[in-house]
């Protein structure tokens, strides 16, 4: 980083303490990093319509696949975006529920789209989009 700026943040000491062991469960090398994470996921997740160029993420699912025509439905609408998948993993939960994890590349708006048709399909219990920028771009 070639412009580094340091700041006081004021934070009441249980969070604080809280924040630490965390920081250390995930071996973090000091504060700075993990607080400069936290704020990257943060402006990634939120302002996802500033971002120029291609992002990479993941797109997860809980379903109940004995739901009639879920299945299908997933599939079709996972066939429709063919060219921003890059991988996809089918895991059973129990007798009902399954996990699908999507990996997907490519331009932010076509990976939300795909996430929000695959998210609003009755059946599936609940959905999550995750991404970050593949790209080095400003």
């Amino acid at each position: 980083m070639n412009n580094l700026v340091r700041f006081g943040v004021s934070l009441d000491k249980k969070l604080l303490d809280r924040f630490d062991k965390k920081i250390l469960r995930e071996n973090y090398p000091t504060r700075s990093k993990a607080i400069a994470d936290l704020i990257t996921r943060d402006l990634v997740s939120t302002e996802t319509e500033k971002i120029k160029g291609v992002v990479a993420g993941t797109i997860t699912l809980v379903f109940d696949h004995h739901k009639r025509k879920l299945l299908n439905t997933l599939t079709d609408i996972q066939h429709k975006f063919h060219n921003i998948i890059i991988s996809s993993q089918h895991v059973h939960l129990d007798h009902h529920n399954c996990l699908e994890i999507i990996v997907v590349k490519g331009k932010v708006h076509d990976v939300e789209n795909l996430s929000s048709q695959l998210k609003t399909v009755k059946g599936v219990i609940c959905a999550a989009l995750n991404i970050a920028k593949a790209e080095n771009t400003p």
